[in-house]
């Protein structure tokens, strides 16, 4: 038990060394069709909503061209995702991404996902995908390109799918998006 202690502290070393001072953000809404009877967020939705993030982030980073010119592509490889508290209908949720490890051929991306306006994080998701060519699929090293497009995170950078940083109050905003926006 001590071990898995020390290491995850290890996971969270890694994930703060890789991270930038200012992550990227990514502001969504949850819809009505994403959610259950309660009016709570399904669970299958996170990996979606991770999925349209990331995209998000890459695209921020400079290098998602890389990847839907056919060069480039990752496959998703494991994801875990650590609950705390549900959103809900028509909340917007604010996702804060970056990566968490760099390796050869793979590279983490870590996801924290906080209703709009509120520090809680109520869900964290870490993602490992591996880069392969996009016609064989074969593993390939990270080019210095992407490695160095990760490693910078977006820093900074908000891309707003919900319209709330044009919506709300500046007073109402999160401390870190009234400094930096890029919608």
């Amino acid at each position: 038990m001590e071990d898995a202690r020390r290491l995850g502290a290890a996971r969270v070393d890694d994930r703060e060394a890789l991270s930038a001072p200012a992550p990227f953000r990514f502001y969504l809404r949850v819809r009505y069709i994403e959610c259950d009877a309660q009016k709570v967020v399904f669970n299958s939705r996170y990996a979606e909503y991770v999925d349209v993030g990331v995209n998000e982030f890459l695209r921020a980073a400079g290098v998602l061209p890389d990847f839907y010119d056919g060069r480039l592509d990752f496959q998703l490889v494991k994801q875990t995702v650590e609950w705390k508290a549900p959103a809900r209908f028509d909340q917007v949720l604010e996702l804060s991404i970056a990566a968490a490890r760099l390796g050869t051929t793979s590279f983490t991306m870590a996801t924290d996902f906080r209703v709009a306006g509120d520090d809680r994080v109520i869900v964290s998701v870490e993602t490992v995908y591996v880069l392969v060519d996009a016609r064989t699929l074969t593993k390939l090293p990270l080019p210095d390109a992407l490695r160095c497009a990760l490693q910078e995170g977006a820093a900074g950078k908000t891309t707003d799918h919900a319209g709330y940083l044009g919506n709300a109050l500046p007073e109402e905003q999160p401390q870190s998006a009234r400094s930096t926006q890029s919608v």
